[in-house]
C-alpha cells in the first residue's frame, strides 16, 4: 500500500490542475441528492495516469478508483470508459460553512445566500497522523504565503528515510503548504501544496490538502469565522421526496496501521441509522447489500421500485 501511494504521488507530479470546485445547486428541502455521473472515453494514444483525469474533472484519486475499480491507475487504456463520480449524496449535516468528510476525502463549502454547494477533493493525514474527525471548529485566520515549521517528530520520520527536513520552511513555491493556508482551530490548516499530488490520498501530516486552484478559491471566498465541521461518514443515505432510497458507500479509513497495510477491506460501521435505512420499507435488500460490498463511492438507488430523480418509474 505505501509503495503504491508513493508511485501515485510520482505520477501525479506530472499533472497540473486548473479545475475549480464542482458547483451544484442545492436540492430542495428533504432532498440530499445532487448532480449526475458522467462517462468519458480515454483519448487515443493516452499517456496520462488516472490522476490527470481526476484533476481535470475536479475529483480526488480515491474517488476515481472507487468508481472505476478495474482501471489501470498508472495508464488508463485508450478507448476505455471512465466514470466521473459527479453525483453525490450531501452529508447529513447542517448546510453551513465548510463540511469536511474525511472518509470520502471531499470538502463541501456552502457559500452564504448562494443556494449552491461547492465540492472539492482533498488529501488528508497519514495513518498515525490523522486529520481530526467529528470536530466542529471555525476559520481562525488566513495567510497568503504561509511558512511551515515541521515538528521534531516529522523531522525524525523524514530522517529515517534519509531526508533532511529543515526546522523552518519559508513562504514560497517550495513550501509544502503551497501559497495559501486557512487555519482552523489552533493546530490544523486547510492548505495547498508545492507538488500537486496527494489529492484523494492519506499523505499529509494531519492537515487538509487541496489542489492549488481549489485552495485559492477557498482563500478568496471563505471569511474568517466561518464554521468548519469535520465528519467521518463512509456511508451516506437519503430518502428523496419522490420516495426513492439511495446509499453511497466509500471505503472506510483504516483504524490502525495493520488495517492500513492490509489488502482486506476495512469493516463498515453499522450504526442504528444505517441499519434502519437498510431495512426500511421499500428497500431492495439485495441491491443494498451489493452496494455495501462494492463500495463504489457513488449513489446507488436501493428502492424496490426504481424511481428516477424526476419521479418516473
Amino acid at each position: 500500500m505505501r509503495r503504491i501511494q508513493f508511485l501515485f504521488c510520482l505520477l501525479a507530479l506530472l499533472c497540473a490542475s486548473r479545475v475549480l470546485a464542482v458547483s451544484y445547486p442545492l436540492p430542495p428541502e428533504g432532498s440530499r441528492l445532487v448532480g449526475n455521473p458522467q462517462i468519458i472515453t480515454v483519448p487515443p494514444g493516452n499517456t496520462l495516469p488516472l490522476e490527470a483525469f481526476a484533476a481535470q474533472y475536479g475529483q480526488g484519486l480515491s474517488n476515481m478508483l472507487e468508481a472505476n475499480p478495474d482501471v489501470d491507475p498508472f495508464l488508463p487504456k485508450s478507448g476505455s470508459q471512465l466514470t466521473i463520480p459527479q453525483q453525490i449524496i450531501l452529508p447529513a449535516t447542517v448546510r453551513e460553512g465548510i463540511v469536511v468528510n474525511v472518509a470520502e476525502m471531499r470538502l463541501y463549502y456552502y457559500p452564504k445566500e448562494s443556494n449552491t454547494v461547492e465540492i472539492l477533493p482533498i488529501g488528508i493525514g497519514q495513518a498515525g497522523r490523522e486529520t481530526p474527525r467529528n470536530w466542529v471548529t471555525a476559520v481562525e485566520r488566513k495567510q497568503e504565503g504561509p511558512t511551515w515549521s515541521p515538528t521534531p517528530n516529522t523531522r525524525r520520520e523524514y530522517a529515517k528515510e534519509g531526508k533532511t527536513l529543515p526546522a523552518f520552511v519559508p513562504a514560497g513555491p517550495d513550501n509544502p503548504m503551497g501559497l495559501y493556508a486557512i487555519y482552523i482551530g489552533k493546530l490544523y490548516a486547510i492548505h495547498g501544496t508545492n507538488s500537486n499530488f496527494g489529492i484523494g490520498l492519506r499523505v499529509s501530516q494531519g492537515c487538509i490538502r487541496l489542489r492549488n486552484a481549489d485552495i485559492q478559491y477557498l482563500f478568496d471566498n471563505v471569511p474568517v469565522g466561518t464554521r468548519v465541521q469535520i465528519i467521518d461518514q463512509p456511508v451516506k443515505t437519503t430518502l428523496e421526496p419522490d420516495g426513492s432510497r439511495w446509499i453511497e458507500v466509500h471505503e472506510p479509513l483504516s483504524r490502525n496501521r495493520a488495517e492500513f497495510e492490509s489488502t482486506n477491506k476495512v469493516p463498515l460501521p453499522m450504526s442504528p441509522v444505517l441499519r434502519a435505512a437498510m431495512q426500511g420499507e421499500g428497500v431492495d435488500a439485495n441491491r443494498a447489500t451489493e452496494a455495501l460490498e462494492c463500495r463504489s463511492g457513488m449513489p446507488v438507488n436501493i428502492s424496490t421500485l426504481q424511481v428516477t430523480k424526476s419521479g418516473h418509474l
